[in-house]
């Protein structure tokens, strides 16, 4: 039977669990960042607080874990499209505290979503409102404050399209999720904008030859290309002789198979497997479990769904859940 873990104050507007599930970060209206821990970690008992502190004026909107190896540590995205580190962190003989350690800005335009991906060095994809991307690679692992500039470019796959400004609401950035190999680094990124060249998921993928990124594969039907995107999701891969991404718009939600063999033309072959429906207007986030076999989904209907195939690859929706007040 279920338990509560934790119960959120009406303000909470995010939250992130770390890479092992042992601790909990949340975001508020207020401006406030709160970590929790549970009291007693062997075991799946209550969640305490373990810090809490107001770090910026307007909400946060969104909490984004550091990969483990670099340390506790997040990343905090505010309304205003700011981008905060916090480390937790030891000074002299004072119990553990978080710090921060950089704050990124950029202009007139705002953060809306960011993401880590961790090979060879750590790096941190970024998402604008004027739908730029900038990926930054951290110069040193043990130094979390010190960042470059790595690339910057829009979310379209002819690099001469000519639009109007951008105006995006939001996106999503997932990265593959794969440990090691010869794989080179890739992730997807789609925008909710209104601009049809820029809302389509495409997967960008390093060129370690040209030293540049490029677009592999974009995860639309051909009339589909303009229809703003509201999440994505990479699924692990345990064995599969292929990439499972799930991608959200208005029109449902689409299970695509990503091949790893490039043509002649660099770009990666693709199907989509399934259009799934089942929420009542956007999907806000979604989530694989380490096997890549169950989807979860939660959107703006307050329903949690979790969706899985069968052994004849056929999908379909497992569980539907209603948090309780």
């Amino acid at each position: 039977m279920a338990k509560e873990l934790l119960s959120f104050n009406n303000d909470t507007t995010c939250s992130s669990w770390n890479y092992s599930s042992t601790r909990l970060a949340s975001g508020s209206t207020d401006g406030s960042l709160s970590i929790f821990d549970f009291i007693h970690p062997s075991s799946s008992s209550s969640l305490r607080s373990s810090f809490n502190s107001k770090i910026h004026e307007g909400p946060i909107v969104k909490v984004v874990w550091v990969p483990p190896e670099y340390g506790d540590a997040v990343a905090c995205v505010t309304a205003d499209g700011i981008v905060s580190l916090w480390e937790e962190v030891a000074h002299d003989s004072q119990p553990l505290q978080w710090k921060n350690f950089k704050i990124f800005r950029c202009g007139l335009s705002k953060v809306l979503d960011v993401q880590f991906g961790s090979l060879t060095t750590l790096k941190m994809v970024a998402a604008y409102s004027d739908g730029h991307v900038r990926v930054y690679e951290l110069l040193d692992p043990l130094e979390l404050k010190n960042w470059q500039l790595q690339a910057e470019f829009q979310n379209v796959v002819e690099s001469v399209s000519a639009f109007g400004k951008a105006l995006c609401l939001s996106a999503s950035i997932s990265w593959n999720p794969q440990k090691g190999g010869s794989q080179e680094p890739n992730f997807i990124i789609g925008f909710n904008s209104n601009t049809a060249e820029l809302n389509s998921s495409k997967v960008w993928e390093f060129d370690q030859a040209h030293q540049r990124w490029l677009p592999v594969a974009e995860l639309a039907l051909p009339e589909d290309k303009g229809d703003q995107v509201y999440a994505v999701a990479w699924a692990p891969n345990i064995g599969r002789s292929y990439e499972t991404i799930a991608v959200a718009t208005h029109k449902g939600l689409g299970i695509w198979n990503l091949g790893l063999n490039p043509d002649h033309d660099g770009r990666l072959p693709l199907e989509r497997v399934a259009l799934l429906s089942g929420h009542e207007g956007m999907v806000w986030q979604m989530e694989w479990d380490m096997s890549g076999m169950t989807l979860a989904t939660t959107g703006h209907d307050g329903m949690v769904r979790l969706w899985q195939s069968n052994l004849n690859g056929v999908w379909h929706q497992q569980a539907a859940l209603e948090p309780t007040s």
